[in-house]
């Protein structure tokens, strides 16, 4: 949610910079809804002067003995209309904020500037992708091949765009789990939080899915509950309405959760395997940071989610998206992109974003700077990591000509395994 007065004052301004992101503000509805306001708390004003003026007069009268039943019908009339003016210039404001809940973030002027994803920007690049010598599976064909993945039957059990993963390859699911919440909180300084799966609307409505992505999500039927789409939305909400002491800030948490999304709209984008799935799993870190930190938060719960990669001996790249690429209530985002040999190019692991006071305006997230005195927090979050892409990673980058998969050494203690073989999966 954008700042009332902010918009008001800065109209032109805030066009321009949403403009940048390939957004069109409708400047002169708002501008119409600011001109009604204002003239109905000019004319309040005016009638309340009036008023007063009347009701002094009024008084002196009285204490004439004149007969002041009229004049006293007029004030009564007068005050009548004031309170209709201030409930219009109230449902005004409510008009006002409804269409802001709409309108994205402002992209931070750091952000490079791009109307799509072919104009982000790569900022640095890790690792090599490995020559094999042999021609690369993708993991649709290989996970199967071994019999730790199985699409077709979770397409019996479910539908489309599910998984089964067999031996191995759950363990080796879990062990991704264990080893990022391992490292994020041993390494990283970041307290685990186990938060409910399923969320309400005012938690969506806070991060920014709701009302605009309604679409994107799961709802069931006959209750406010809606399946979480990424373990930000219940995570950021934890502190919903409150006010944090300044003094505990930056607040820095991580959870697993699996995450659930309709996808709706990616029809025939990366349709095989389990690139994008209804249901996966991840682990998110979430930061709650005074707003002048909230940068340099910014570059360090990065670097976190890219130690995930450099310890698997993941070649990646981390890339600054462009002002039209920004999600929609981030100010700016570096996405991290793992190298897939049997796709053949680099895919999205991680999202890492600052979205300022943006969600904590929404969700009444607040931190205390003296006496009576508070501002809202910036908050940021991003993938450490998504598990299932991790999983594709490590599947595509360690297969070897024998068609078995080399277990990264950072997870051969939680598999208790050097290698997946075909003995390890289902048959």
């Amino acid at each position: 949610m954008h700042d009332l007065g902010y918009f008001r004052a800065h109209l032109e301004e805030a066009a321009e910079r949403l403009a940048a992101r390939g957004f069109e503000l409708e400047v002169e509805k708002f501008r119409e809804l600011d001109a009604r306001r204002r003239a109905a708390i000019t004319e309040a004003e005016q009638l309340r002067a009036r008023k007063n003026a009347e009701s002094a007069e009024i008084g002196k009268l009285r204490k004439q003995g004149a007969d002041t039943s009229e004049r006293q019908q007029a004030v009564r009339e007068i005050a009548e209309r004031i309170v209709a003016l201030e409930q219009q210039a109230q449902q005004l404001d409510e008009e006002f904020r409804q269409n802001l809940a709409g309108i994205p973030n402002l992209p931070h002027a750091s952000a490079p500037s791009g109307l799509s994803e072919e104009d982000n920007v790569e900022v640095r690049r890790w690792g090599e992708p490995r020559r094999m010598g042999f021609p690369p599976k993708a993991h649709w064909a290989l996970g199967p091949e071994l019999g730790i993945l199985d699409l077709e039957r979770a397409a019996k059990v479910t539908g489309a765009r599910f998984a089964v993963y067999w031996n191995a390859g759950a363990k080796l699911e879990r062990a991704l789990i264990n080893f990022m919440l391992d490292l994020h909180t041993r390494e990283h300084g970041y307290t685990e939080v186990l938060p409910p799966f399923m969320t309400n609307s005012a938690s969506l409505y806070g991060t920014g899915q709701l009302p605009k992505f309604a679409q994107d999500l799961f709802k069931l039927e006959g209750h406010d509950f809606w399946l979480a789409p990424t373990a930000e939305v219940p995570v950021t909400n934890l502190f919903r309405d409150e006010t944090l002491e300044a003094e505990r800030l930056p607040i820095k948490l991580c959870a697993y959760t699996p995450c659930f999304r309709s996808e709706a709209g990616s029809y025939g984008r990366d349709v095989r395997g389990i690139i994008r799935q209804h249901q996966f799993q991840k682990v998110e870190l979430v930061k709650f940071t005074r707003p002048e930190q909230s940068y340099e938060e910014l570059e360090s719960l990065t670097a976190d989610a890219e130690d995930i990669l450099r310890r698997l001996g993941l070649p990646y790249r981390t890339v600054a998206l462009c002002t039209g690429d920004l999600g929609f209530a981030s100010a700016k985002s570096y996405d991290l992109e793992v190298w897939l040999p049997g796709l053949g190019e680099y895919k999205e692991i991680s999202s890492c974003s600052n979205f300022e006071a943006f969600q904590a305006r929404r969700a009444g997230i607040r931190m205390r700077t003296g006496p009576g005195k508070s501002e809202f927090v910036h908050t940021l979050n991003g993938s450490g990591l998504a598990v299932g892409r991790t999983w594709v990673g490590i599947v595509e980058n360690y297969q070897q000509a024998d068609g078995s998969v080399v277990i990264p050494e950072a997870l051969r203690a939680y598999l208790n395994a050097e290698r997946i073989t075909a003995e390890g999966g289902w048959r």
